[in-house]
Formats: C-alpha cells, structure tokens, sequence
C-alpha cells in the first residue's frame, strides 16, 4: 500500500467499559478488555499488537469518523466535546470512547486531490 494523502483528523479509540459484567469472555469475539487501545487515521483502527477492531462496531464508527470529516460536531449527535463520544458495540457489550485530533493538514474534498 502507498499512502499518498496526509489525512486530517487522527482518531483514538479506547474500551473504557463493559455493558453486562467485568469481562467480555463469552459476550466479545474480539475479546476486548478496559483499556484497550486503537488509532487509525482514515483505515480502520488497530491496537499496538496490529489487531484490528471489531469490523461490527467499526461500521458505527465510520459514519461518526465521517462527520467530523465534514465538519460535524459530535456534541449534536450525544458526544461530550467536539470531537469525542462514546459508543456500545453493537453486541452491547463493550463501551468505546472515540477521539478525533485534527492534524492540521488539508480537508480531502476541498484541498482538490481529485484528478
């Protein structure tokens, strides 16, 4: 792969809770644990072992990732700042918290990288 676009926001992703217990065995595929952290920037996130993040609770992500991409401020849709909400697996089981750093480089869409 050769990343070519120095993207705008970078997003940290850390289990902060569980829904149903004190453990996710025999709830969570993944096996997510308190604590557990991921980044990505545009990819999906993955932890410092390089495993990625539940492809389930990455299609919630996505379309949060993709409003703060456009603009968007979490707080209009239940965040705590601009650029931080949490969020339960769609298992219920895992809570994440999601936090957005913008980088400084230039917006995809505005910044004519299209051809």
């Amino acid at each position: 792969m050769k990343k070519w676009y120095n993207e705008e926001y970078e997003w940290n992703i850390e289990v902060t809770g569980f829904l149903r217990g004190e453990k996710t065995e025999r709830y969570c595929r993944n096996g997510e644990e308190i604590g557990d952290k991921y980044s990505c920037t545009y990819g999906c996130p993955v932890n410092e072992q390089g495993q990625g993040i539940c492809s389930k609770t990455m299609m919630m992500m996505f379309p949060i990732m993709e409003a703060v991409r456009s603009g968007g401020n979490l707080e209009n849709i239940g965040g705590s700042g601009k650029y931080t909400k949490e969020l339960v697996c769609p298992d219920g089981c895992v809570i994440f918290k999601m936090t957005a750093t913008k980088l400084g480089n230039e917006n995809f869409h505005k910044g004519n990288f299209y051809e």
